[in-house]
Formats: structure tokens, C-alpha cells, sequence
């Protein structure tokens, strides 16, 4: 079940380090089946390239301060 692109972007980079911090306990919980496991395991992958892309975005609009007091980025 893919997420929709507003879906994704409504969630902020904290909210999807939590998710991913809840499926990590769910796959580390010895109770859940096996099947249920590979549907976590992909659905964090689906998360973890969703973040990356989007820290990759914020590092890009990072600002660098020059030795004159300045702003670029970088």
C-alpha cells in the first residue's frame, strides 16, 4: 500500500524518524509473524529512501556564513 505524495510531504522529518523508530521495535518484537515482518522491513525502506531525499533537500538549502558576515549556500 503505497503512501499518496501529499501524505508524505504533511509528515515532517522528526514524524517519519519516529515511525521508523516504531517499526524497529515492531520488528524487534519475537511475536510478529514473519510475513507482517518483510511488510515492516519495506515499509521503512519506503521511509528511510522518502527521508533521504528529503535531508538531502535541507542540507542543499543549508546556509554557510562568509568571513564578511554573509550568507551562501552550499
Amino acid at each position: 500500500m503505497a503512501e499518496t505524495e501529499e501524505k508524505k510531504e504533511a509528515r515532517s522529518i522528526e514524524e517519519t524518524f519516529g515511525e521508523l523508530d516504531l517499526l524497529a521495535q515492531k520488528l524487534e518484537d519475537r511475536d510478529t509473524p514473519l510475513e507482517e515482518s518483510f511488510r515492516l522491513y519495506r515499509q521503512g525502506m519506503e521511509l528511510l529512501k522518502d527521508l533521504s531525499g528529503r535531508l538531502d533537500t535541507v542540507e542543499k538549502k543549508m546556509l554557510q556564513m562568509n568571513e564578511d558576515g554573509t550568507f551562501r549556500e552550499f
